[in-house]
C-alpha cells in the first residue's frame, strides 16, 4: 500500500513578478519540506501568475517564463529542495517538432504558439512537462484565443505512486485528460487551478471534484490560488478527496495555506498492468521520479495528526472576504498603499469605507463628504459617525460654493445641474487623489450600473470600485453582516445603524429617493438577475411573473446604459455573470425586446 505524503501550496502570485512568484514557490517548497511531504504542488501559471492574457503572446514574456523555470529548479536545488518532486504552472511554447501539442489549423495559431503549461522540477532540472488540453472560451476566459492545448497525458512515478498531471479546465470538461488517468492506472490525479470565485462554486466544485475522482478511478488532489488579480478573486478552497469522494483535506478559503494531505493509495488490480511504467499507453508521457519507495520520514508530531478540513464561508462572509481581498490585491499588486472614497452618509459608501478599512487599514483610507445645499443633516451625520467608528481619515469640503460658481457661469438647470453636483465631487475625489497618490474608490453598485443611476464622470470617478457586481439588496445584507460580525467579536459596528435602515437617494434635489425612478430593489433585483445574469428576454420575463411596464422600464433603462458601463472601473467579480468580459453587448444596438 504505497503511502505519499502530498503538499498542495494555495499561494497568492503577482502576474508579470517571475522572480518574486518564483522565491514564493521556494518559500513554501521549503514549508513543504518541512513538513515532510514527498510532493508538492502549486497553483495554475504560478510563476507568471495568471491570468496572463495577451501577455502569452508576448515572444519575451514566454521566453521570461522558460528562463525563469530552468532558474527555479536549479535554484530548488540550491536550497536544499533538489530531492523533493515540485510541480508548478508556468507560461510555455509548444514545441517546435509538434510534440505534446494538439493537431491544429495552423492558420489561427496564436503568435508563438504559447501553452498553459505544468512542470515538474527535481534535482534541479525540468523533468516533465504538461500542457492544458481544455481551454475556456466562455465567461471571462479567452483561453482558446491565446493558447495551443496539449495532447498527451503526464505521469509522474513518486515514491512507487503514478500521479497524473492536469490543469484546471482539463477537469471540467468530459472525457480528456481525467479518461486518460484512468486509463493509465495512475492513482493520483493532481490537478492545478486558477479558478476565479463566485458566490457558491466551493459546493460546485466539492461536487466536480468527487464526480471526476470516481470517473478518474483514484484519488484527486484540487490545487488552487488565491488572491486579487484585476477583476478576479482567486479563493483557493484547496481540496483532496478519494476514490470514493471523501474528503481528506480542504483548505481555508482566501487565505494562503499549506495543505498536507497522507495519502493511502491502494493498487487497483484492474490498474496493476496498465500503471506499469514499462507498458506504454497511448498519449501517456511517463516519468519516474524515485521508483522506490525512499525512508519514512518522520516529521513532527503535529504532522501526524489528519489534514485539516475547513468549512466553506456561509454566504455574506465569503462574498465580503472576496471584496476585501480584492480591494487588498488591486491596491497592493499596483504599488498603492492608500484609498480615497465619498462618504456621503448613505449605505453605499459606508460598505464600501468598511471595506476599504479591512482591506488596507483605517490610517489608509481618507474619507470625504462633500455636502451641498441639498445635503440632509442625517446624512452629514451619518457620514462623520462611519469615520468615528472606523478611525479612518476624516475630511469635509462643501461643494455648494463650487456649484454656484458653475452655474454663475454654465447657467444649467434641471437633471444638469443635479449631475453637476456630482461631477463637481469627482472633481474633488479625483484631485485629493492626484495629489495625494490615493487610489479613488467609486461607490455604485451592480443594480446602479445595470440601470444607468449614477452620473458619468461624477460619481462614478474612479479607479475601483468593490461594489460593482454587488446588487443593491446584497449592500443590504453585507452592512448587517459586517456590523453583526463586529458585535460577535466584541468590536464596535462599522456602519450606522440609520445608513442601513434609511430610504436611499442620491439627495441632488429637495425630497429625492432613488424609487422616485426605480422599482423597489427588491423588486429590481431580482428582475436584473434574470435579465442580466439569466439573458432572459421579454417572453421568458413575463413568465417568470414581472408586469409588462416593469419589464419595458427596466430593460430599457438597461440597454440603454451599456457606453456608461464599458467606461466603469474595474471591480471584483463575484457573480456568475459581471459587467465586463462576463457579459459583452454592442453599444450601438437598435434591437429592444419589445419587439420579441
Amino acid at each position: 500500500m504505497p503511502q505519499l505524503r502530498l503538499a498542495l501550496a494555495q499561494v497568492d502570485p503577482t502576474l508579470g513578478d517571475l522572480a518574486g512568484n518564483a522565491a514564493l514557490v521556494r518559500e513554501w517548497a521549503a514549508k513543504a519540506r518541512d513538513a515532510g511531504a514527498h510532493l508538492v504542488a502549486f497553483p495554475e501559471m504560478v510563476l507568471t501568475g495568471y491570468p496572463v492574457e495577451d501577455l502569452a503572446l508576448r515572444t519575451s514574456f514566454v521566453d521570461a517564463s522558460r528562463v525563469a523555470l530552468e532558474r527555479l529548479a536549479a535554484d530548488l536545488a540550491a536550497d536544499g529542495l533538489g530531492d523533493l518532486p515540485v510541480v508548478v504552472g508556468y507560461l510555455d511554447r509548444a514545441d517546435a517538432d509538434g510534440d505534446n501539442v494538439a493537431d491544429v489549423d495552423r492558420l489561427g495559431v496564436p503568435k508563438g504558439s504559447p501553452q498553459n503549461a505544468a512542470a515538474v522540477l527535481v534535482g534541479g532540472r525540468v523533468v516533465a512537462r504538461y500542457a492544458k488540453h481544455h481551454l475556456p472560451n466562455y465567461g471571462v476566459f479567452d483561453e482558446f484565443r491565446i493558447f495551443v492545448p496539449g495532447r498527451d497525458l503526464t505521469v509522474v512515478r513518486v515514491r512507487d505512486v503514478d500521479v497524473a498531471i492536469a490543469i484546471c479546465e482539463d477537469l471540467w470538461q468530459e472525457g480528456g485528460p481525467v479518461a486518460q488517468t484512468r486509463a493509465a492506472g495512475a492513482e493520483l490525479l493532481l490537478v492545478l487551478n486558477g479558478s476565479p470565485y463566485e458566490t457558491d462554486k466551493d459546493d460546485v466544485r466539492r461536487d466536480l471534484v468527487t464526480r471526476r475522482a470516481a470517473e478518474a478511478g483514484c484519488a484527486l488532489a484540487y490545487v488552487n490560488m488565491v488572491g486579487g488579480q484585476d477583476d478576479l478573486v482567486f479563493d483557493g478552497d484547496s481540496i483532496v478527496v478519494s476514490a470514493g469522494g471523501d474528503v481528506l483535506g480542504r483548505a481555508r478559503q482566501f487565505s494562503q495555506a499549506l495543505l498536507v494531505v497522507d495519502l493511502d493509495l491502494p493498487h487497483d488490480p484492474a490498474h496493476a498492468t496498465a500503471s506499469d511504467a514499462t507498458r506504454p499507453v497511448d498519449g501517456v508521457r511517463r516519468v519516474t521520479v524515485s521508483a522506490e519507495p525512499v525512508a519514512p520520514y518522520s516529521p513532527d508530531p503535529a504532522y501526524l495528526t489528519p489534514a485539516s478540513v475547513a468549512e466553506p464561508l456561509d454566504g455574506e462572509a465569503e462574498v465580503y472576504e472576496a471584496l476585501v481581498v480584492g480591494l487588498r490585491d488591486y491596491v497592493r499588486k499596483n504599488g498603492m498603499r492608500s484609498c480615497v472614497v465619498a462618504l456621503s452618509g448613505g449605505i453605499d459608501s459606508a460598505l464600501v469605507a468598511a471595506i476599504a478599512v479591512d482591506a488596507v487599514g483605517p490610517e489608509n483610507v481618507v474619507g470625504i463628504s462633500m455636502p451641498s445645499k441639498y445635503s440632509s443633516e442625517h446624512s452629514k451625520d451619518d457620514a462623520a459617525d462611519l469615520a468615528k467608528r472606523t478611525g479612518l481619515d476624516y475630511r469635509v469640503v462643501p461643494i455648494a460654493p463650487m456649484v454656484q460658481a458653475f452655474l454663475d457661469s454654465v447657467h444649467l438647470t434641471g437633471v444638469a445641474e443635479e449631475n453637476l453636483q456630482a461631477r463637481v465631487r469627482g472633481v474633488v475625489l479625483m484631485g485629493v487623489s492626484n495629489q495625494e497618490g490615493h487610489l479613488c474608490l467609486t461607490t455604485g453598485n451592480k443594480s446602479e450600473l445595470s440601470v444607468g443611476y449614477s452620473t458619468i464622470y461624477g460619481d462614478s470617478v474612479g479607479g475601483f470600485n468593490p461594489l460593482k457586481d454587488v446588487p443593491k439588496t446584497l449592500v443590504w445584507a453585507l452592512s448587517r453582516w459586517r456590523n453583526a460580525d463586529a458585535v460577535r467579536r466584541g468590536e464596535t459596528p462599522p456602519i450606522p445603524d440609520a445608513s442601513i435602515t434609511k430610504a436611499p437617494s442620491a439627495e441632488l434635489r429637495p425630497g429625492q429617493t432613488d424609487q422616485d425612478s426605480l422599482p423597489p430593489y427588491d423588486l429590481l433585483d431580482q428582475l436584473l438577475e434574470r435579465y442580466v445574469e439569466g439573458a432572459h428576454g421579454r417572453s421568458e420575463l413575463l413568465a417568470d411573473g414581472f408586469d409588462a411596464a416593469t419589464i419595458d422600464s427596466v430593460v430599457t433603462m438597461v440597454d440603454r446604459a451599456e457606453w456608461k458601463r464599458r467606461q466603469s472601473a474595474p471591480g471584483p467579480k463575484i457573480s456568475p455573470v459581471a459587467f465586463g468580459r462576463d457579459r459583452r453587448l454592442p453599444i450601438t444596438s437598435r434591437w429592444r425586446e419589445d419587439e420579441s
